[in-house]
């Protein structure tokens, strides 16, 4: 049986011990070209997707069709800055951006719906006090249809000021000088949530990415396997 010693290796190894490639028969008919000779692949740890990579990735034959040299090197790169070894660590973090991403929507909206509010109450506010002392004197005329009729539309404007407080559950007007400083503050937030809503999402575009090149891979990989089996 042919044996052979590495360098760097203190012991031979038989041939016949890695498989059928590597029997004598088969290796003279490589040798003499009437055979393709199929390397025997390096044993790999499932859970670690960027060892797992960079194994099929020896053989481009597997993968060149669908998928740049450059594409598998990033993705490479990528799994190893972000430390992400494991296929759960990586399922986890698409996970986690995508909640990430709801979160920041719903706060989005909250943000833009008190905005619409407060613009909504301040003319409201402004419309009221405007509007007061006609309607105090009003009252006053003992609702008086002479008096309504010369400032229907300064009472029309008041009483849905009052009903819009209503609806909004406004017990005590608020001043417009808080109303500006709150509006000011939910722009503010706004403004930072936009910024990183952005940020997560080209993260979340990046981890798509390299976790559906690993997806290709690995299933290129199990085809291939599949066929040498048949």
């Amino acid at each position: 049986s042919i044996s052979i010693r590495p360098p760097g290796q203190a012991r031979f190894k038989r041939m016949d011990t890695l498989g059928e490639e590597y029997s004598e028969p088969v290796l003279r008919a490589v040798l003499s070209g009437s055979r393709k000779h199929t390397p025997r692949r390096q044993a790999v740890v499932k859970e670690d997707l960027v060892l797992e990579i960079k194994v099929i990735a020896q053989n481009p034959s597997i993968w060149s069709k669908v998928m740049t040299a450059k594409e598998v090197a990033n993705t490479i790169n990528y799994l190893e800055d972000n430390n992400l070894f494991q296929y759960d660590l990586l399922r986890t973090a698409v996970e986690d951006q995508v909640n990430q991403i709801h979160q920041l929507n719903e706060k989005v909206k909250a943000a833009e719906a008190r905005l619409s509010a407060i613009a909504v109450l301040r003319t409201h506010i402004l419309n009221y006090i405007k509007t007061r002392d006609v309607y105090t004197a009003y009252r006053k005329s003992g609702y008086s249809k002479k008096f309504l009729a010369e400032h229907e539309d300064d009472i029309i404007i008041h009483k849905a000021a009052k009903k819009a407080f209503d609806e909004m559950g406004v017990k005590k007007l608020p001043t417009i000088k808080s109303l500006q400083v709150e509006f000011a503050d939910l722009l503010t937030a706004k403004k930072e949530a936009y910024a990183e809503l952005k940020k997560v999402r080209d993260e979340l575009r990046d981890l798509t990415v390299h976790k559906a090149n690993y997806e290709e891979l690995r299933d290129l990989e199990e085809k291939e396997q599949r066929k040498e089996k048949e």
